[in-house]
């Protein structure tokens, strides 16, 4: 493993005062799958804290703030390192927090990656001597994509279970069947658990996933799914086979998932981008649960799901609430997830007023982000292409780059300000002069301020009776 030259001075002043440094947890899964590793946390085996202290604090400054769990932090050239010694757990209390944690020199190894959930995060790797630590069997697991718990001490926490979830989505896992039956048998416990806890491993999924859709599997084998119920609803409702081939609702919204994670809107995006796609895509439609029924249609009795955009919105919102999203993501969300079909809506052109009106409409979210929530709909019905759908996609994305609009709502042209300077006295009547003056930009009646003044004191002169006693004779 390629190591920073400063964490390599460190490891071997650890060795040289007698320590036996290893490299664990996530850098070591990481590095056996080909990925970079990020975050490098070392374990120290043969020291005890002071001289673990005395022989880091050359390197810098010694963080001692969690010297009561055995861990050290140091920072090397800007960047902190974690070394730990080795810790027993013993679970004094119900959930995720019940955990009496406290170092111990003399465990082994062994002993030591026994704790730890799964056997790819069991691996421990020895960068001093090039060799791989595995008592558990992790790497072939690896190898093999399954993912294992280590012991049975897995079942005192339940957020491993989530922790699963998100794993399994990252990394292309599939559970072992032993560790889907532990799952299930602590699935009361998951009230335990504090909400931000659940947050931050959906929010690794939303953001982190290679097949999201592995997640929800995972969930549904863990018997967890139920604690989602609008997710866990979608499970076996039907959908028009002629339409929806790849089976039912919960399917479908497993192949959309995987399918976002392939468009350049999430591959390239921030995490913020990431996060409101796949929660949008996970919810597009939670709303097919509760209005999908069979109704003719060309002369045929078909399953459909009338308005289950708007009925999704509310669903949208419970299920985002209870995982404890940030607030400021759910009405992002909520546009995309009601607004997801508007492409069916219309001609297959895009006029460019339409486009200012849809792009206004949606906000807070953009064109560009429902567009991604539309692509990957469009992409969950294998093997299914519609090439009227492409089209229209593609037309409307070139609207919305021409008028720059893919990535924001159209701002007014004409303010306040520009009233006052046409000699108007502030007031309630400025309110509906302003909403008429940015109804006709968004029309195209104008383009630019100029044109906006001008449509106002043409505006102004055809109403005067609303402002005569409020405004001068506009210039």
């Amino acid at each position: 493993m390629k190591l920073p030259p400063p964490l390599l001075a460190a490891l071997a002043a650890l060795r040289t005062a007698g320590g036996r440094p290893r490299l664990v947890g996530g850098c070591v899964r990481d590095w056996l799958l080909g990925l970079e590793p990020k975050d490098f946390d070392v374990e120290v085996y043969g020291l005890d804290y002071e001289r673990l202290g005395r022989a880091l604090t050359r390197f810098g400054p010694t963080d001692l703030v969690g010297r009561s769990f055995g861990v050290l932090k140091v920072r090397l050239e800007g960047v902190e390192y974690d070394f730990s010694l080795p810790r027993r757990e013993s679970k004094i209390g119900a959930g995720h927090r019940g955990f009496a944690v406290a170092p111990d020199p003399a465990l082994t190894e062994a002993e030591a990656a026994a704790r730890r959930d799964f056997t790819i995060n069991a691996i421990a790797y020895d960068p001093l001597d090039d060799r791989i630590l595995d008592f558990h069997g992790g790497a072939d697991d690896l190898k093999k994509k399954v993912l294992r718990h280590t012991g049975p001490a897995f079942a005192e926490d339940p957020l491993r279970v989530l922790r699963a979830f998100q794993f399994a989505a990252r990394f292309e896992l599939t559970l072992a069947p032993e560790t889907a039956a532990l799952c299930r048998s602590i699935s009361g416990t998951f009230t335990e658990l504090p909400v931000e806890r659940v947050w931050g491993e959906w929010d690794k999924w939303a953001t982190k996933s290679v097949r999201p859709s592995l997640g929800i599997v995972a969930l549904r084998q863990c018997g967890w799914l139920k604690h989602f119920p609008e997710i866990a609803a979608l499970d076996g409702v039907p959908q028009e086979p002629e339409w929806h081939p790849e089976g039912d609702v919960l399917v479908h919204t497993n192949h959309c998932l995987d399918a976002l994670v392939g468009l350049a809107s999430w591959r390239d995006g921030s995490p913020a981008t990431r996060r409101l796609l796949s929660f949008s895509v996970l919810a597009h439609d939670f709303g097919k649960a509760t209005t999908t029924k069979q109704a003719e249609r060309r002369g045929k009795l078909r399953w459909t799901s009338p308005e289950h955009e708007a009925a999704g919105g509310p669903l949208t919102d419970s299920f985002l609430q209870r995982i404890g999203a940030p607030l400021e993501l759910v009405p992002r969300v909520r546009q995309l997830v009601i607004n997801h079909l508007l492409h069916h809506q219309g001609a297959e052109e895009y006029r460019d007023t339409t486009v200012r009106r849809l792009a206004r409409k949606i906000e807070p979210a953009t064109l560009d982000e429902l567009i991604a929530v539309m692509q990957a709909d469009h992409l969950g019905r294998p093997p299914l292409i519609s090439a009227e759908t492409v089209r229209r996609l593609d037309h409307l994305r070139s609207a919305a780059q021409r008028l720059a609009l893919e990535h924001a709502s159209p701002k007014p042209i004409v303010l306040g300000r520009h009233l006052i300077t046409l000699g108007l006295k502030p007031g309630p009547h400025f309110a509906p002069a302003l909403e008429a003056a940015f109804e006709s930009q968004l029309d195209g009646a104008f383009t630019d301020e100029a044109g906006g003044l001008e449509w106002m004191r043409n505006y102004l002169r055809a109403h005067p009776p609303a402002l005569s006693s409020t405004h001068c004779s506009p210039p």
